[in-house]
């Protein structure tokens, strides 16, 4: 499909998104296929065509020409999200800069270009003898993996009181877990990027659109300052915005209708006895009181989104994860508060963490610190055999 076409798709309405729980019928599961990068099952005709057209979208070759860069790190969006399919991740890292003042001060260095660091640039700024991007000077500095975007639009479509009702920030039941919301610039609640600072997926595409690949829109519609000042237009010559809404739309609705990740089967009995005995294990350690095992989504007028049940073990709050893991701080974040990362699509990963610095489960766990000590604890008691049945239980995620 041309990227003419894009623009005569028509959006559907989205009404009674995320704002509130409306009533309607029971939960249904999720349904998942059985092949990463599919559509969510039960799209109407119209919903597929918009899924189909951001597809295209999603794996376009941007050329300086239409607006790429002039600093950037890829030109298209499944040069990062490949693996195992269109919308998966990547083996990249991207560096983020922050510049944190306690208790709570955080500069995104927007005033000096902002917070991503690109390491490529085009013809015409390398011309100018710029090879890449000064990288702005910051008190954190920190490497960020590619994120799985399966399942999104189901996170989209859970209501904030859902996600709201888990938040503990003053431990008021004394569990060592004080998970509290992220916010975006607006105010609104977070639930999308690693520090929970993107509400929905049309503010997260229009960022990565933005911070990977240079490229404007109505959402961030001014290049990034080169040294303090404004980008000379001959180092850009494609006119503001870069990105027309219709692209974005459609972006943004390839994103929202992919399935979420179908989970490892087990052929054998001795695993699946494992992966049932894993499964008590996680509640039992305190594993789900940041890694929530599901949500449901509240009533939506895609049915495919609406009222379903969604297995993505996370509760999408903040949660300080200790020194260890601090990096970069967020809009509503510290460096050491981290979005918990949903754990759907587990068994597939090669690298776990923010950073992907542990290499296997055994390490990921271990690392844990902040309010996850005490089932990081929990965990480390037990014998190696018993920690197996855990992991395994994880792999089939």
């Amino acid at each position: 499909m041309s990227l003419t076409r894009l623009t005569q798709i028509t959006l559907l309405p989205l009404m009674c998104w995320s704002g509130s729980a409306c009533s309607g019928a029971p939960a249904e599961p999720a349904g998942p296929p059985t092949v990463y990068g599919d559509a969510l099952p039960d799209l109407a005709p119209p919903e597929k065509a918009r899924f189909d057209a951001g597809l295209a979208a999603f794996g376009h070759v941007f050329q300086p020409a239409e607006g790429l860069g002039p600093f950037f790190n890829e030109n298209q969006c499944s040069a990062c999200h490949t693996f195992p399919a269109s919308g998966g991740t990547g083996e990249q890292s991207v560096v983020r800069l922050s510049r944190f003042e306690p208790p709570d001060r955080c500069d995104l260095l927007t005033a000096v270009g902002g917070e991503n660091v690109q390491r490529n640039t085009t013809p015409l700024l390398r011309a100018a003898g710029i090879e890449r991007r000064p990288e702005p000077v910051g008190t954190e500095r920190a490497l960020v993996r590619v994120p799985f975007l399966f399942g999104l639009g189901l996170v989209e479509a859970i209501a904030d009181e859902t996600i709201l009702q888990r938040a503990d920030p003053d431990d008021r039941d004394s569990d060592g877990i004080s998970g509290r919301p992220g916010r975006s610039a607006d105010g609104r609640l977070g639930r999308f990027g690693r520090k929970a600072e993107h509400a929905t997926i049309a503010s997260f595409a229009a960022g990565a659109l933005f911070n990977e690949m240079g490229l404007t829109s109505s959402v961030h519609p001014a290049e990034p300052l080169l040294d303090g000042q404004p980008m000379p237009s001959q180092y850009d010559p494609a006119a503001d915005p870069e990105i027309i809404d219709e692209m974005l739309a459609a972006l943004t609705d390839f994103v929202r209708f992919l399935a979420p990740p179908p989970g490892q089967s087990a052929d054998d009995p001795e695993t699946r006895s494992l992966i049932d005995r894993g499964r008590g294990l996680f509640d039992q350690l305190g594993c789900g009181g940041c890694h929530t095992p599901e949500m449901t989504t509240a009533r939506v007028d895609v049915q495919a989104l609406s009222r379903r049940t969604i297995r993505l073990y996370s509760d999408l709050l903040l949660h300080d994860m200790g020194p260890e893991l601090a990096g970069f701080c967020g809009i509503g974040a510290t460096p050491t508060e981290w979005r918990t990362e949903p754990l759907m699509g587990l068994g597939t990963r090669e690298r776990f963490l923010h950073d992907g610095r542990a290499y296997d489960l055994f390490a990921a766990i271990r690392t844990h610190g902040g309010e996850a000590t005490q089932a990081w604890a929990a965990f480390d008691a037990l014998d190696r055999v018993t920690q197996e049945a855990l992991i395994q239980f994880l792999r089939s995620l």
